[in-house]
């Protein structure tokens, strides 16, 4: 079976390394029905922080190709990798194409590969937000429309695709291969280099903020920030600043002096903050999966997510009301918060599932 395996920003990384690991274990051992894949990089990050080092730690090979889509608006990025990886599916037709997630990479290669008949494997499919105001979620329902195998992370996302109508002998409910690679490398989080000069053993918290919604207008970016700092009082917060943030960021011209600000940071090292950290305010969801596994309180800054079971199950709190964060920040930094359930094939052994399915099909 040939496989293509696409990749393009942060997110991304940390789901196709476990599947990339356990394709080259199933060939050790299956010489008879080996997988030949390309790794492809779209190219949608395009800093070192947020893409090559995660390469290098996570064990994931160089990528065959990189299609350099770079960066750009939703439509100018979506059209560049679309017109990349059908150069590249010219060159060698895979059998199958994997994409993960909800970025602009995932839907654009779906659509290329469907359109070129080849067929399409969603990992994380059938998540929700129910908010179309998200590029995520119009990457989500397209991609999902044209798929082919839906490999799920949640008893949320199966009901979400049955409701859709998609067969249910399509739908492999195999866990999030996100925990697989944070299981796997524990053992080996890195502290960051300006870790104990920051914190020398205090307590702090993680932010992190890229969203539209909550970056994009300056004098919004403002009060948010404003009413974190004013939560924290004595404690620091150590705040990784996206590239889109640092922009609206550097505009509005004010000083958080609990503010720690560092430049988008490696994945074992980002890992080791949120381990030790009091907990963690965020507008991401992948982050919430995390936190939810490593039993660190969480804030989720949106009006929706589509990880209920982060809720249901986890660590994590939505907070749409920003006038509540104050109270939401009290409790964290107290410690009086709800304690992680265990969720089902959050295990650490996603890839295996996954990579059975891929060996039982018949392309």
């Amino acid at each position: 079976m040939r496989i293509d395996i696409i990749a393009g920003a942060r997110p991304n990384f940390m789901k196709i390394g476990p599947i990339i690991k356990q394709i080259t274990m199933f060939n050790a051992t299956h010489p008879d029905t080996s997988f030949q894949y390309r790794l492809i990089h779209t190219g949608q990050h395009y800093d070192r922080n947020m893409s090559d080092s995660f390469f290098e730690q996570l064990g994931i090979p160089e990528p065959d190709i990189n299609l350099g889509a770079g960066s750009g608006t939703q439509a100018s990025q979506t059209a560049q990798i679309m017109i990349g990886y059908e150069v590249a599916i010219q060159e060698w037709k895979p059998d199958i194409c994997i994409v993960v997630g909800d970025v602009n990479s995932t839907m654009a290669c779906s659509i290329v590969a469907k359109k070129a008949g080849i067929k399409v494997a969603h990992v994380e499919a059938g998540i929700r937000s129910g908010d179309w105001s998200m590029p995520e979620e119009i990457n989500r329902i397209v991609t999902d429309s044209i798929t082919d195998y839906f490999f799920t992370t949640s008893e949320e996302a199966n009901s979400n695709l049955k409701q859709a109508g998609h067969a249910e002998n399509k739908i492999y409910y195999v866990g999030n291969t996100m925990i697989d690679s944070l299981l796997d490398n524990l053992g080996k989080l890195k502290k960051p280099d300006f870790f104990d000069s920051s914190f020398a053993g205090e307590k702090y918290i993680v932010l992190t903020l890229h969203r539209p919604s909550n970056v994009d207008d300056p004098a919004k970016l403002a009060v948010l920030l404003d009413r974190i700092h004013d939560a924290v009082n004595d404690c620091k917060v150590l705040f990784p600043m996206h590239p889109r943030t640092r922009k609206i960021y550097t505009a509005i011209g004010k000083d958080y002096p609990q503010f720690v600000i560092v430049e988008p940071m490696s994945y074992l090292e980002f890992m080791y903050a949120i381990k030790n950290a009091a907990g963690v305010v965020t507008d991401s969801g992948g982050i919430t999966e995390e936190t939810t596994v490593l039993n660190i309180p969480c804030i989720t800054l949106r009006d929706s997510t589509e990880r209920p079971e982060t809720i249901r199950l986890g660590t994590n709190e939505l907070v749409k009301d920003h006038t509540l964060i104050a109270g939401y920040i009290g409790k964290m930094i107290s410690g009086e918060w709800k304690q992680t359930q265990p969720i089902k094939y959050w295990d650490g052994k996603t890839s295996e599932r996954i990579v059975e399915a891929l060996a039982s099909m018949r392309i």
